[in-house]
């Protein structure tokens, strides 16, 4: 579950009171499911529980003055408060009050039942209770969640969510029946009285729906370049991200008369400028972005507060030479065509794209994320070379959290637009991500004076050394070669494009013209070291190191005393005749084996769903112990979780059974990717008893006062 808060504030209108407050919170509490639910840790179930089931997570704090300096302080405090949604309301509020008088209140939400927008919605819907309409107004979304999707509306027939298919139903429930309070469900939130709750919709929906959906993610990430950023910025072996806001007052209106001249929204605006951004500085002009969107255009759904955004593919194509104009419609038709694809099932999109990235040797993710909902102001600490009032404002710098792509949230409210960023370090340095949102609202101004701003063919500067253009996108040369060093069975190695993938041409006489141009490995190898060994090796890192795509073609030369062995054929594990396959292989150590348990028992355990959830309880000879289930050794070592079938859903039983094994040391994000669970199991380790209470010192004096050594 993403642990991350969503916080904000509203102001309490005058005259209500802290008992309004408390009405009002309780008054929606009992309206949306999302405000009185929990949910089970190791299955993606809800439950739903009366309205008085628990005290109001409410407190007050006196305040000086309810400024903005003080909301800012009391949002960030309030977000950075730990919210259990296992045990209790997976929300807080807080109170601020002015000489007993309430002047604000701050919400904080956890991730796992509200989004972005539903936020915006519940404060709105908050406000409204406290102005004494004592209803929510007919639109139900306030402007700074209005936006549905860049481009035009999408159509009144396809707004059924499709985010809460993530979690198939926990009990047997007719559709269009109200759940009984305290029993579970899946998770969703209230709908209004005589619709069909949106999960039933859901799951009614056809299944082919969701998975040409599905398809329709996997051929686009397929079909789009991977590292189309990381050649021209960022910083050398860069791990770390950046994250910053920026607002502009002159933007707003700027990008509205953008917006009006074009006839699209000013959130389509913004992305086609990011587009235009990305295509002028890497000359690429044909990459993906991953758009989230509210999914809130049916009416039955705008008031609601659940978890119903979620992301589409956005195919950016923009042509060499074209005006803003021309990119800006793409942008918008190509964000209306994307909003088709978005019933699909989350956790079965991430094994099947798992599955394919491990085929094609590279992990693609889309060049841009852009969502229409920017962070609360309430989270910046400004940097020390930043004033306290200037409009870029740092969150932090860390070199520990790792980022694959180019983050923009965007919003306009109260004649503002805020821009907000994260992307990664090796993508863009600090100085470059604190210029992208300058530069953007500087490209907004020539557009609205008139400027056509034509798409470059090239990019402003080359590739940085060491990169090269393959098929499958960006991939940085000396990467490959760190990380075929990391085997313990490469002594030397060297890794260069094919011939006929270079225009000047090069060694590599046995390589065949037509063929899709590749990596070639020359490595000098241990004896036993094979091409099958060294690609899983490739394969393993793939989700871990940025710039790395799977070799071709091996040329293996085996070294040792006494080898006199030629050097091996090469091999094409990426395609053709001679693809290596990688043999299957048991596992071999007790961590291995416990995990091979794991596996074996959360597939068994999604074949019979009617069975007990997988490291629920029991002992060793429970129905529901890894031990229990038969046959670990044909559990293949050298795959990966999603070729076994193993989904997200399935990942919080599996790591509580390899603790219940006595194993840890395996994030939950580790096994989504490409890694195969030999690889895997080189991270486990024992988990560490817990140390026994120490015993008091045994003096007389305690004896004593235990009653001496004789009492019972």
């Amino acid at each position: 579950m993403n642990p991350t808060p969503l916080a904000d504030h509203c102001h309490v209108p005058p005259p209500a009171t802290v008992a309004d407050v408390h009405a009002a919170l309780a008054a929606l509490t009992a309206r949306h499911e999302a405000l009185r639910t929990t949910v089970d840790p190791l299955r993606p179930v809800q439950y739903v529980h009366r309205a008085d089931w628990a005290p109001l997570p409410i407190d007050h704090v006196e305040v000086p003055a309810a400024d903005a300096d003080t909301l800012e302080a009391a949002t960030a405090a309030l977000a950075a408060r730990p919210i259990d949604p296992e045990r209790n309301p997976p929300w807080l509020a807080r109170v601020l009050l002015e000489a007993g008088r309430p002047r604000a209140v701050v919400l904080a939400a956890h991730h796992v039942v509200i989004d972005g927008w539903g936020l915006a919605v519940l404060l709105d819907q908050l406000h409204d209770h406290l102005r004494g309409a004592g209803h929510p107004r007919g639109d139900g979304v306030p402007a700074k969640a209005s936006a549905q999707s860049p481009g035009t509306a999408p159509p009144r027939g396809d707004g059924v969510p499709a985010a809460a298919s993530t979690y198939p139903p926990g009990t047997a429930h007719p559709p269009g029946t109200p759940h009984p309070p305290g029993t579970a469900q899946p998770l969703d939130t209230a709908h209004p009285p005589g619709t069909a709750h949106p999960l039933d919709a859901a799951a009614a929906q056809h299944p082919e729906r969701a998975r040409a959906a599905e398809r329709e993610w996997l051929t686009r990430l397929a079909a789009n370049p991977t590292g189309v950023l990381a050649p021209f910025g960022g910083t050398a072996d860069g791990e770390g991200r950046h994250r910053l806001q920026y607002r502009s007052v002159e933007a707003y209106e700027d990008l509205d008369r953008v917006a009006r001249r074009h006839r699209v929204s000013p959130e389509t605006v913004v992305l086609a400028a990011l587009a235009h951004e990305v295509a002028t500085r890497t000359g690429e002009h044909r990459f993906l972005a991953s758009v989230v969107v509210s999914n809130r255009a049916r009416a039955a759904l705008r008031n609601s507060i659940g978890v119903l955004a979620l992301t589409v593919p956005v195919q950016i194509d923009l042509r060499p030479g074209a005006p803003f104009g021309e990119v800006v419609a793409s942008v918008a038709a190509a964000s209306a065509t994307a909003y088709r694809h978005g019933r699909y099932r989350p956790a079965e999109l991430v094994a099947a794209q798992a599955r394919m990235d491990r085929r094609r040797g590279v992990v693609t993710v889309p060049t841009i994320e852009y969502n229409c909902y920017s962070w609360p102001r309430e989270f910046l600490v400004p940097a020390p070379s930043t004033p306290p009032d200037g409009a870029a404002t740092w969150i932090s710098s860390a070199p520990d959290e790792p980022c694959e792509t180019l983050y923009v949230d965007f919003s306009r409210d109260g004649g503002v637009v805020t821009l907000d960023v994260t992307v990664g370090d090796h993508l863009l340095d600090a100085g470059e991500a604190a210029a992208l949102p300058v530069r953007l609202c500087g490209f907004l101004r020539a557009l609205a004076e008139g400027a056509e701003c034509p798409v470059p063919a090239r990019p402003l500067t080359p590739a940085a050394p060491g990169w090269w253009r393959a098929p499958q996108g960006w991939v940085h040369l000396p990467t490959v070669e760190d990380v075929l060093r990391g085997h313990p069975g490469v002594l030397d190695v060297t890794v260069t494009p094919s011939v006929y993938a270079t225009e000047a041409g090069g060694a590599g006489d046995e390589e065949v013209m037509g063929e899709e141009p590749h990596l070639v490995v020359r490595a000098r190898t241990a004896p036993d070291v094979t091409p099958e060994d060294v690609h899983r090796h490739v394969l393993d890192h793939l989700g871990e190191v940025p710039g790395l795509l799977a070799p071709g073609r091996y040329h293996l030369s085996p070294s040792g005393p006494g080898t006199d062995r030629p050097p091996g054929p090469a091999r094409t594990p990426t395609g053709g005749p001679e693809i290596p396959r990688i043999p299957s292989r048991p596992p071999a150590t007790d961590a291995e084996r416990a995990l091979a348990a794991a596996v074996m028992a959360v597939v068994t355990a999604a074949e019979d769903p009617g069975g007990p959830p997988s490291g629920s309880s029991g002992g060793p000879d429970s129905p529901d112990s890894p031990d229990s289930y038969a046959a670990p050794d044909t559990v293949d070592m050298n795959r990966s979780l999603a070729d076994h079938g193993v989904t997200l859903v399935a990942v919080p039983p599996l790591l509580a059974l390899l603790h219940r094994s006595g194993f840890t040391g395996i994030a939950s994000d580790e096994l989504a990717g490409t890694a195969s669970l030999g690889h895997l199991a080189t991270a486990l380790e024992p988990v560490r008893p817990r140390r026994a209470p120490r015993a008091p010192r045994d003096s007389r004096a305690s004896r004593e006062s235990r009653g001496g050594e004789t009492s019972p």
